[in-house]
């Protein structure tokens, strides 16, 4: 597959019209827009900046900030010269965010001022919010600067996973890799219309590969510094949002706010595209209600195998529920270590995968084999084709003797007309080994007891999946790519059962 761009950092096309909106940059009250023609002289000049520094090809060359304008015109403008971007996840630990420059030998810093505070000492850096001669402003001269060609394998990025089971890993990217990942997705002009919304953190890689995406099409994008439900719906009706790609959770949110759903106009939505995590049917139901003029579709990525896995079926077959789609190619997927050949581990090999995990051998091993990427994500096939995600390999756990996969009972607990939303993780016990305890954010104005959710899932499941806990909260906890924290709820449920804590009944202000 030949590409149209040489650098992964120059996803434009400049016979286009470069005038058009490329950004609404909602992190001041007033709205600032940047055309796309700034934006790309924005990137030319860090890309002269940090070549003025004598800095060697390859360099990685971090961003530690929340999502504004800059941010994109940094990450395109480091590697557009040749340098490794590095968007680091401001929502970890100070010392985690030291092993993270440290580890990927980062030499050079992009933070703004809420950041700032956790850069350790010792690295060179410009700050975005600094007004004085020595910020971003003062230094970072917009112009021209002759993209650097990128060579076959060449290392563009690096994304660290969020570390919830150990130390992040890095996982490298190369030019190639997501340069294909965006042809495989067919971007193209022919989206150069659309209006975008882009809330989830830019260190992740789906709100960051729809950054690409967007600019790949010469498309516009209303980016917020982070997600706010009301904010949200608000830019949505505000600037006429046509499509989204978001997380599963944070539309659950949305959900939440019936007046603005009631009092604003989202006729203007026409696809609305998640991933990243799991989704109900009861959940879907709920958000195609809210969104009836939008097509809803949910699809599946991963950091290391890229977003370019499943598309629309070749025979043009309608998607059932629930599905993430036919594989864009039927030969890069397999399906292995389960009961049949329609269920199991999903492997990928495809143009999209990472080089390696930066500085682990043991770790890049244990996930590539014979040139496919084990994934740990648990798929059914049905007779058309199509995939769905059935859990994490690791999040499947063993009650007395049964396998469980919390997103199971999660989707049937979302059936239930009180609940909302479900959260189901293992708590330890003596007889059974681990058993299932839930998590329920319920719909306002519903109650429910404990019993009462026992009783439902004992008639619509299996005995053996029913929760034998529920705690009743206002929210689930979200981990920083804007998914639930599960780690967290474990713990939670573990410090539950050692004070006799869990609910009996919903009380009125759990479900507010």
């Amino acid at each position: 597959m030949s590409f149209r761009w040489k650098n992964l950092g120059d996803l434009v096309d400049r016979s286009l019209d470069l005038d058009r909106p490329a950004i609404i940059d909602l992190r001041t009250a007033e709205p600032r827009v940047w055309t796309h023609r700034e934006i790309d002289r924005l990137a030319n000049g860090v890309a002269s900046h940090l070549t003025g520094l004598g800095l060697a090809r390859g360099t990685t060359v971090a961003i530690l900030s929340l999502n504004r304008a800059e941010y994109i015109a940094t990450y395109f403008g480091i590697i557009r010269a040749g340098f490794v971007a590095l968007p680091v996840n401001t929502k970890q630990p100070a010392e985690t965010i030291d092993f993270v420059l440290r580890d990927s030998d980062t030499k050079f810093v992009f933070v703004d001022a809420a950041s700032r505070p956790l850069l350790p000492e010792g690295f060179a850096f410009l700050d975005f919010d600094d007004a004085g001669p020595e910020g971003f402003a003062a230094r970072i001269v917009p112009g021209e600067f002759e993209t650097v060609e990128a060579q076959p394998g060449e290392l563009g990025q690096i994304l660290y996973t969020s570390g919830s089971t150990g130390r992040p890993k890095g996982v490298e990217l190369s030019h190639d890799s997501q340069l294909w990942a965006l042809a495989a997705k067919g971007v193209s002009a022919d989206s150069c219309n659309e209006v975008y919304i882009i809330a989830q953190p830019l260190f992740h890689m789906n709100g960051l590969f729809g950054a690409k995406s967007i600019f790949a099409s010469n498309a516009s994008v209303v980016l917020m510094p982070g997600f706010d439900s009301r904010r949200y719906l608000q830019a949505m009706a505000d600037h006429g949002v046509t499509a989204v790609t978001a997380v599963p959770t944070m539309f659950a949110r949305l959900l939440r706010e019936p007046d603005l759903l009631a009092a604003n106009d989202y006729s203007k939505l026409k696809r609305l595209a998640l991933a990243s995590a799991p989704i109900t049917r009861a959940m879907a139901d709920k958000i195609e209600a809210a969104f009836p003029h939008a097509q809803l579709t949910h699809g599946y990525g991963t950091t290391e195998a890229g977003p370019s896995v499943f598309g629309p079926h070749p025979d043009g077959k309608t998607p059932p529920p629930l599905t993430i789609g036919y594989p864009i190619d039927p030969s890069m997927v397999k399906l292995v270590d389960g009961p049949s050949d329609d269920e199991g581990v999903l492997l990928m090999r495809n143009p999209a995968l990472m080089t390696r995990y930066r500085g682990m051998p043991e770790k890049t091993a244990s996930v590539m084999r014979d040139g496919w990427y084990y994934s740990g994500d648990v798929m059914r096939r049905d007779e058309d084709g199509f995939y769905y995600f059935i859990g994490r390999a690791d999040d499947m756990f063993v009650c007395g003797g049964e396998n469980i996969y919390p997103g199971d009972v999660e989707k049937m607990l979302e059936t239930h007309p009180a609940v909302r939303q479900a959260a189901v993780v293992p708590l330890a016990d003596e007889e059974r080994g681990q058993m299932p305890v839930a998590f329920l954010v319920l719909a306002d104005g519903k109650s429910a007891t404990t019993e009462d959710i026992k009783a439902y899932a004992l008639r619509n499941g299996p005995t053996y999946q029913h929760p034998r806990r529920v705690s009743f909260v206002a929210d689930l906890p979200w981990a920083g790519t804007n998914k639930i924290d599960r780690a967290a709820l474990i713990r939670q449920a573990k410090e539950l059962e050692a004070g006799n804590g869990w609910s009996v009944s919903s009380t009125a202000e759990a479900a507010e």
